[in-house]
């Protein structure tokens, strides 16, 4: 169970990669964790509480923000972290691919976010960042990506717009928008071309977006932030 002043973090996507590494994260940082994702496993951490779930499923969001208000009592950070990437020509996007990349990532977002904003607003605070990405802000022709550009960067616009109807009320709204990152949805054969992409010429790792959640995290005075973590990619080519 959680203290009553020991803070909370709802973390989506969160059974591998960068999602996994923002669990243990938190953690570091004394929080209490609700973690979700379709396959997340039951966690030994008697402060991490894991719920089952496809975040495009509206009631996935109301039982993952009602377990966690039951188990620790309050939510004071969510991390938007689930998301879908299909790379494909736009004339060649199929109609589930469209159901599957707007319900993750536009879908989720706001049923999840809608009630753990109504949840901090009722604690006084919190705190809410989103995972994008930077190709959202540097159109690439060597990954054509408009249902994530359509998506994340709709998420990107109702970051900065959330930053400034809550600035008042306590409540902070950030992004990171990251490179490529070397997790399990990048097949090691992918590696040396996706590196490329970059101009330090390397992908990025989980450790590098979990970090800058870390930062915005601690940083009070910073809302309605972009934070690219690219590799320069949004710099220029």
């Amino acid at each position: 169970m959680s203290t009553q002043h020991q803070k909370v973090a709802l973390i989506t996507g969160a059974s591998q990669g960068i999602g996994a590494g923002l669990v243990g994260a938190y953690r570091k940082l004394g929080h209490a964790v609700v973690a979700t994702s379709r396959t997340i496993a039951p966690s030994g951490d008697p402060g991490v509480l894991t719920v089952q779930g496809d975040i495009a499923d509206p009631a996935t969001a109301e039982r993952v923000i009602a377990a966690g208000v039951e188990r620790f009592g309050r939510i004071d950070t969510l991390v938007n972290n689930a998301g879908i990437f299909v790379a494909k020509p736009f004339t060649d996007y199929t109609e589930d691919d469209y159901a599957a990349v707007t319900g993750v990532n536009l879908t989720g977002f706001f049923h999840i976010t809608q009630p753990a904003v109504q949840q901090m607003l009722a604690q006084g605070g919190g705190h809410v960042v989103t995972i994008t990405t930077s190709l959202v802000d540097n159109a690439d022709s060597r990954v054509p990506s408009v249902l994530a550009s359509l998506t994340k960067g709709g998420l990107q616009s109702a970051t900065k717009s959330l930053a400034i109807e809550y600035a008042t009320r306590g409540i902070r709204v950030n992004a990171v928008a990251p490179g490529t990152i070397k997790t399990p949805m990048h097949p090691e054969e992918t590696h040396e071309a996706l590196a490329a992409l970059h101009p330090v010429r390397r992908m990025g790792e989980p450790s590098d977006i979990v970090e800058a959640v870390v930062y915005l995290e601690n940083a009070p005075f910073v809302t309605g932030e972009i934070l690219h973590v690219d590799g320069g990619m949004s710099a220029g080519h």
